[in-house]
């Protein structure tokens, strides 16, 4: 068990120079959302844990999302009630949780009479509303779109709209949080740090950890979670030996985005039902831009080289156009990004009717083995916490949940604003505050600043403040904080997972934090997309 108080903080890992070992209750394979989470949660039961993630956190699936925090109304449509209600309960319990990096959206539906007819849009946002308890997000209305700012950007054929609510999330950020909270906790957050094998003995995983320069850490474990998203099943066929007849399917669906500049200038966004009865989302992003997701596409290749090609792009141009008043071409898209999806094999034809829903298969033929099939980012703090409490179960353990009414960090803004009352206006009223506080600091760095840490932002600005602007938005400061307390390791994590500021950036600034960031730490990894237009910059 862990001795280490809670709260207590553990400064990011860094790689190790000379072979270790260690022992712990829990060793954590995978650092997405699930690995995050499951580390989280128990950590903060007092388990000894330790994550090991082979590249950064966030790397893949978990920050490719479409960065919405919902129900999943698409789903109604394939009668997944569990999986929606389950997903609408967590919805306000996260927005809660961390107000700086979630907030509430509104959607828009416009209706167009040769799709889907009133009666069953207005059946479906009902069941929507209801399926479970709404304490703060306001419920389903129709809206007439003529002379409606809301109907300005669609083709005028649209008269009429729906409107519903869910959330929004920064992803990465959310993993990085649990993450975060896990190390606080008394967990050990490992990045760049393969497991290359793992063995049961009659007590223990016994597990060997390498690193990009070959050194070896060998871990000694009581229970071995695999969270390893799209790599699941190889990791346990190829490391952990695990039977043949023991590894599940998985169905790899590639997931893939586009970037346009600015389609509208408010902030709720659309849902579109495409030709093909699937929705894509249209929706504000990062101030200058407009996001538009997602494609469902079987994916036959290597997990980590999903790349959008040229029909994906068309056809979410396509989608989109079929919409808006303005026709969006692939010649608009600035940036793209894809992942792929690890969804539980149900043997439906159209990768769209394959269930989000995930499976926790525990197996205790020895020390405690789980693994994590499927899931998403809405359901990733229940999944953390049906996992614990199997793990604990497994180990003979007894511990309470207590993710569910907790801050993640830099969530709990009281010391600024007072008790809090709900998610969007306690941090407007944040931000308030934060501008009494540091008048200097110039309001579009400041909101940004405030969205990314929350209550820690003091944490970032330290007392001698931000320091050199490395490029236009980044500062010293900023950077070395990232460095140091959240396990950035390359400009990449910095750019494009810890911010998104790579995207506001031109080439030659991303090669300027590049150098600032090779001269500050010669002698770690600094490879980066920096020699790449923004165009042709992919997640995977």
């Amino acid at each position: 068990m862990n001795d280490s108080p809670a709260g207590a903080t553990q400064p990011a890992a860094s790689p190790a120079h000379t072979a270790a070992r260690q022992a712990c209750d829990v060793l954590i394979v995978g650092g997405g959302i699930n690995g995050a989470g499951i580390a989280r949660d128990l950590a903060g039961r007092g388990l000894s844990v330790v994550l090991c993630e082979k590249d950064d956190l966030a790397a893949h699936t978990s920050s490719a999302s479409t960065k919405m925090v919902h129900g999943g109304i698409r789903y109604l449509e394939y009668y997944d009630f569990g999986l929606v209600r389950k997903a609408l309960a967590e919805r306000e319990v996260l927005l809660r949780s961390a107000p700086h990096i979630m907030w509430p959206l509104r959607l828009v539906v416009p209706h167009d009479p040769s799709m889907r007819p009133v009666w069953m849009m207005r059946i479906g946002l009902f069941l929507y509303d209801h399926l479970a308890r709404r304490e703060f997000l306001p419920g389903s209305r129709t809206i007439s779109l003529r002379g409606h700012a809301l109907g300005a950007p669609l083709n005028p054929r649209y008269s009429r709209a729906f409107l519903y609510s869910d959330g929004w999330t920064d992803d990465a950020r959310l993993v990085v949080l649990n993450a975060l909270d896990a190390a606080e906790r008394g967990a050990q957050v490992l990045t760049g740090w393969r497991c290359i094998d793992a063995r049961r003995d009659s007590t223990h995983w016994q597990a060997t950890l390498q690193d990009a320069t070959g050194t070896v850490r060998l871990v000694r474990a009581r229970a071995l979670v695999n969270a390893a998203g799209p790599w699941a099943a190889q990791f346990l066929k190829e490391h952990a030996h695990a039977q043949a007849s023991k590894i599940k399917p998985l169905r790899l669906v590639k997931g893939s985005h586009i970037v346009v500049p600015k389609l509208f200038d408010h902030d709720h966004a659309y849902a579109l039902q495409g030709a093909d009865k699937r929705v894509i989302f249209i929706i504000p992003y990062e101030g200058d831009y407009t996001l538009i997701g997602t494609t469902d596409v079987e994916h036959k290749g290597p997990a980590g080289e999903a790349k959008i090609d040229d029909d994906e792009i068309r056809y979410l141009c396509e989608q989109a156009s079929r919409y808006m008043v303005k026709p969006v071409v692939p010649a608009d898209v600035v940036w793209s990004y894809s992942g792929v999806r690890p969804l539980i094999e149900d043997d439906a034809e159209d990768p769209s009717a394959v269930t989000r829903d995930y499976l926790l298969e525990l197996d205790t033929d020895g020390p405690p083995l789980l693994t994590v099939w499927g899931g998403k980012i809405t359901t990733f703090r229940k999944l953390a916490e049906d996992a614990a409490d199997g793990l604990c179960k497994g180990l003979g353990l007894k511990t309470a949940a207590w993710t569910a009414g907790t801050w993640l960090p830099g969530g709990d803004l009281s010391a600024w604003i007072g008790p809090a009352t709900r998610p969007d206006v306690d941090f407007a009223r944040f931000e308030q505050k934060l501008g009494e506080r540091h008048p200097a600091l110039p309001v579009k760095l400041r909101h940004r600043l405030a969205r990314c840490y929350g209550a820690r932002i003091d944490r970032v600005l330290g007392p001698e403040g931000l320091g050199e602007e490395i490029a236009p938005g980044l500062h010293e400061g900023e950077l070395v904080y990232l460095h140091d307390h959240e396990w950035a390791r390359t400009p990449d994590d910095v750019l494009w997972r810890r911010t998104k500021l790579g995207l506001h950036m031109s080439e030659a600034q991303r090669r300027d934090v590049a150098r600032w960031w090779a001269t500050r730490w010669p002698g770690e990894t600094t490879t980066t997309s920096i020699g790449d237009s923004v165009r042709t910059t992919t997640w995977s």
